[in-house]
């Protein structure tokens, strides 16, 4: 299990930050599926003026190691629905 440090700030946790992205690609990715790279990025450091573009290239990491996105090119996307429905409860526990 991973866990995050306890005296770290978890509005900028790779965790939290990898569930905001999620959102933006549900939002995003409603047709085809990918989204460029950079309307996500934008949005993304439009929710924390803490916000680094390193810890989006971070979050994308570690969204990918753990199977939640796929890439093509410059475009990513949901691996699928199923666990994108998986996830929303996981998701309603950082919100």
């Amino acid at each position: 299990m991973i866990l995050p440090h306890p005296e770290s700030d978890l509005n900028l946790n790779l965790m939290v930050v990898g569930s905001d992205i999620v959102e933006i690609l549900k939002k995003k990715g409603k047709g085809s599926g990918y989204v460029l790279i950079e309307s996500i990025l934008i949005d993304f450091l439009q929710g924390d003026k803490r916000r680094t573009p390193d810890l989006f290239v971070f979050s994308l990491i570690f969204l990918f190691s753990v199977g939640l996105i796929d890439r093509k090119d410059y475009k990513i996307k949901l691996v699928s629905e199923n666990v994108s429905e998986k996830i929303d409860n996981q998701i309603k526990l950082f919100t």
